[in-house]
Formats: C-alpha cells, structure tokens, sequence
C-alpha cells in the first residue's frame, strides 16, 4: 500500500504540474535484479492508436513494446535477426517464400493461443489490411501476397515478388503479435489501450483517455527472445506511462524522485540530469533523418533550383550547434551514418547562401522592396507545421526561418496542434514544406517515407493525398521498388545509396540532424533496453529501490 499511495501522489501531482518528496526505499545488495514495484515513466505525448503498423508513433510504439511480441528480435548492437516467438525459419532463393517454425505454449493475454493460424492471420492484416475495418497496410510489409498455414505451429508466406526486408520486417514494432479479438475491432477502437490484446511480458490493465495507461506484469510469462540474459517474467510488477507535456515537469520530477524514467529529453537538460548522476540514454533511430522535404506540386518548390537554393541556404551545422548535444549528428545524408546502406553525401549538403541567392536569381525570383523574393506578383513564402514528435521541432524550424530569409525566402511555421493540421498537411497548395522522421534499421525504410502509398513524404499524384493535381517521380518510386525487392545485400544497398543520392540531386529533402531518443532515468533504475530503433523495452529492467 505505501508504494500505491506513493504513485498515486505521483499522478495527482504530475497532472497539477508539482513537484512533491518520494517515499519508501528497498535497496539491491548487488547486482541481481530486485523483483517487484511500480515504475513511473512520462511520456512527452498520449498514444494515438496502438494497431501496430501504427507504432511508427513512439508513443505507441513505446507502450506496443511492452505488450506484444514480434516472430523475430532484431539484435540492436549487430542488427541480425534472431528468434523469438519463431525458433526457426527458412526462405527460398528468391525471397518470394517465408517459412517460420513457431515455438510452443505461447498464449495471448486472454488466454488463446499463438499459433500458426494466429500469426497468419496477423500477416496478411498487416500485409494486405481490411478495408471493412479500415486496418491500413503496414509499411514494413513489401509484395505481400498471402499466408499458409502448414501445421499448428508452422506458418508459410508467399510475396508477389520478392521481399528482403520480410525478415528485419518481422522484427518491428508494426508486426507486434495480437489476438484475433484484436484484429476483429475497427481502427478507431484500437485507441484504446485496453483493446490490444498482446502476448508480451506486460499487459493493459488501465487507462485514463490521454493521460495514463496503467501496465501490470503477466505472471506467466515465458517466451522472451532466447538469447536475452532476462528470461520468465517481468522483474518489475507494472509500470504506469503517465502522459507530461511540460519538458520543465518531466525533468523537474525525475530529478526530485517523482518519477524514475522519462522519455524527449531536452538537449539543453541533458548536462543538470548528468551533473546529479541521472544516467542519458540516447538511443540512435537508423533510418530517415530528421529533415524538411518539399511538396513540388506546389509552384513555389517545382523548380529545381529553388529547392536547391534553399536547401544551400540552409546551415545544420548552426541548427545543431546552437540547439542540440552531441547526441544529435549533424546530417550528412538522407539517411543515419548507422543506417544500413548509408552513403556520406556531406559534399551534396553544403550552406552557401552565395550559391543560393544565384540560384534564385536564375529562377526569376527577384528581391522585392521589402527583402523577399518575387516573381510573377508572387512572393517566396512557404508554410510548414511544426511536428510535435520531433525535438525542439519549433526551435529549428525558427532558426531554417532566420537563415531562409538571408537569402530573400520566408518560412511561415504553424501551430503542430492546430486543428486544421492534418487536411492541411495533405493539400501542398497549403503547405509545400513538411516535417519528416523515420526510424526502422532496414534499407526499406527510405521507402516508408517517401514512396507514394507509404508515408508519401513529397505528396505525390495516386499517394496519400486527392489534392496533388499532377506530381509525380517514376524514377525516384522504381528505385524505392528496387530497394524492397532486391535480394543481393551488396545490390540492394547500392540502390539505398543511388536513392539517397537521387534525392539530394533532386533537392526534395533537407536533412538537418540524426535524431535520437533520449531518455533519462534515475540512478537506481536499472536494466532497461532499447529495440533497433530507440524504443524502450522493460522486459528485463528493475527498480533498485522501490
């Protein structure tokens, strides 16, 4: 009851933004993980939908990572895939065919199996998805064709043509495990937390709408990644995520003992927690840069030079010097330096406001009386929302602005919680510049974001949006093909590298920094990982005291 009442305190006051004294102390006398307590752990933003393709979203993929499982664990110091809820698996030679032995005993919280026919029927939702019940193709998931359930615990995979990136895709967040009952509800009823039914090492047992969800451990469990040193249960009793938006407050809590784990920590935070022996933990995401990518359906950005000269106006060095630590690289590709197929295109990404306004000059955009540029009674004014997720978003899209408007160009940078955001951000009239991140540790992830039916970062014609009237890239979408289904590693990354070169050549992105997931936890808290991509995991973590 003393630890309850303890993090009850804790919600009340996190939710009135007060600090308060922690309580009730249990020490480790070594190293061996102390079984039981609660951890705290403020998450930045509410879970949106936990359908798990959705858990891109690291607010879902944070609380996706607790509660379900996945067929294969993806090392994240080597990268290999290696088993998990699949002992074992095969493939044909041209990867058109996925063969998984599954192991035995495995349930679903509510107690029906995962066997053969469930993770099949996961698959082909995840590859195909349901219409009826507006389910949306995961972007891990490349040629799917369908399933095959050979024995009750052996299931087959066919692709229309190949698919490399199954196996890693198997691995990720979006190919989290849930039970049929799960995948019966619509879309909008996966909000809910308490509707995810997973077979993880913790399971829902609680939620406050777009403030808290409780977890609590599952006594039973037994089928964690078998080369893990933790094995069994959960060491700790359950966990409550509870949604923080104020940084100040996070942080504030964390070091007063109100709270053991916090996730966005802001880098001009990062040295108090570090002074007062509050471990950081950056964890790399390996995939697409945080960068601004342009919408050329719009006029203003379907000239080639003037989406180079803005991306030449553009300083990452000064963004990441003047806002950022060490744990953000200053871009120099599309994609991470620990991305898989990675290629330095630094040469490609140099600030030359000199170059830029002779870019202009060239493409008609003239400097008007007041310092912006025009042409054809139009002025060189571009609108972009601030994307919440990313860090410090606002600040750095403040900083392009001042550097952009060196050279006669305005960025207009709008609310990331307006209401009319989304609509907004689909209608490139509206808003031809645009925020973009991804995380996965597989080439296919330049693919999630730019191909037209995944994330469809530059808004292309038959993409995600009805109001492009006419953009579209065939050779930029072949190379993003290519990529998901190339089955020599050698090849397949020298196609992530033609593409990353592409996009620079044709000046649709402007990569900034490489972000990190940065966390921070008290000293006593102990144990916890991070999948591939910067999500935490809490399977084998522990309180010291408690």
């Amino acid at each position: 009851m003393h630890i309850l009442r303890r993090k009850n305190a804790v919600t009340r006051a996190l939710a009135l933004g007060v600090l308060i004294t922690s309580s009730s102390a249990v020490f480790a006398a070594d190293a061996t993980p102390v079984k039981g307590g609660t951890l705290v752990y403020l998450e930045q933003q509410a879970h949106t939908n936990l359908y798990p393709p959705a858990g891109g979203f690291y607010p879902n993929g944070g609380i996706l990572n607790q509660i379900t499982d996945k067929l294969t664990y993806q090392n994240p110091q080597t990268l290999e895939v290696e088993p998990w809820i699949a002992e074992s698996w095969s493939f044909n030679a041209d990867k058109t065919e996925y063969t998984f032995k599954l192991r035995p005993g495995v349930t679903f919280s509510d107690g029906t199996p995962l066997d053969a026919n469930a993770v099949a029927k996961n698959f082909d939702t995840y590859g195909l998805g349901n219409k009826e019940r507006h389910l949306p193709v995961s972007e891990v998931i490349n040629n799917y064709d369908h399933s095959e359930v050979i024995d009750p615990l052996t299931v087959k995979f066919y692709f229309k043509k190949s698919s490399p990136g199954f196996l890693q895709g198997t691995a990720t967040i979006g190919s989290g495990l849930v039970s049929l009952s799960t995948l019966d509800r619509n879309f909008d009823a996966l909000g809910d937390a308490t509707h995810i039914i997973g077979s993880g090492p913790f399971v829902v047992s609680k939620e406050t709408l777009g403030r808290e969800v409780d977890l609590t451990a599952r006594k039973d469990y037994n089928w964690g990644p078998k080369n893990l040193k933790q094995q069994g249960r959960a060491n700790l009793d359950g966990i409550k995520v509870i949604v923080t938006g104020e940084d100040s407050v996070r942080i504030g809590a964390l070091l007063a003992g109100q709270a053991d784990f916090i996730r966005q920590v802001q880098a001009y935070d990062e040295k108090q927690a570090k002074d007062q022996n509050f471990p950081i933990y950056a964890a790399p995401t390996k995939g697409v840069n945080d960068s601004i990518s342009f919408r050329p359906d719009n006029a203003l950005v379907s000239d080639l030079k003037v989406r180079q000269a803005l991306l030449h106006a553009t300083n990452s060095k000064q963004v990441v010097d003047t806002l950022f630590s060490p744990n953000y690289p200053q871009a120099t590709s599309v994609i991470a330096k620990t991305a898989a197929g990675y290629v330095d295109l630094s040469n490609k990404l140099t600030y030359d406001p000199t170059l830029s306004k002779k870019l202009l000059d060239e493409a008609g955009w003239k400097p008007g009386p007041n310092g912006l540029r025009q042409k054809d009674g139009k002025t060189l004014s571009l609108t972009i929302y601030e994307s919440l997720p990313q860090p410090q978003n606002k600040e750095v899209l403040q900083l392009v602005s001042q550097q952009w408007n060196q050279v006669g160009a305005k960025l207009n940078i709008l609310a990331g919680d307006a209401g009319s955001r989304v609509a907004d951000n689909l209608d490139p009239e509206k808003t031809p510049a645009n925020v973009v991140e991804v995380g996965r540790a597989d080439p296919d992830v330049i693919k999630s974001s730019f191909y037209p039916t995944n994330r469809d970062a530059l808004l292309q014609k038959g993409g995600l949006s009805s109001k492009v009237k006419s953009f579209r890239d065939d050779k930029l979408n072949d190379l993003l093909v290519a990529i998901s289904a190339e089955v020599d590693p050698k090849k397949r990354l020298a196609l992530a590298g033609d593409v990353q070169n592409y996009l620079l050549d044709q000046a649709y992105v402007i990569p900034i920094f490489e972000e990190p997931q940065v966390f921070a936890g008290a000293p006593y808290f102990k144990g916890v990982s991070f999948e591939a991509v910067g999500r935490p995991s809490f399977y084998g973590a522990w309180l010291e005291k408690h």
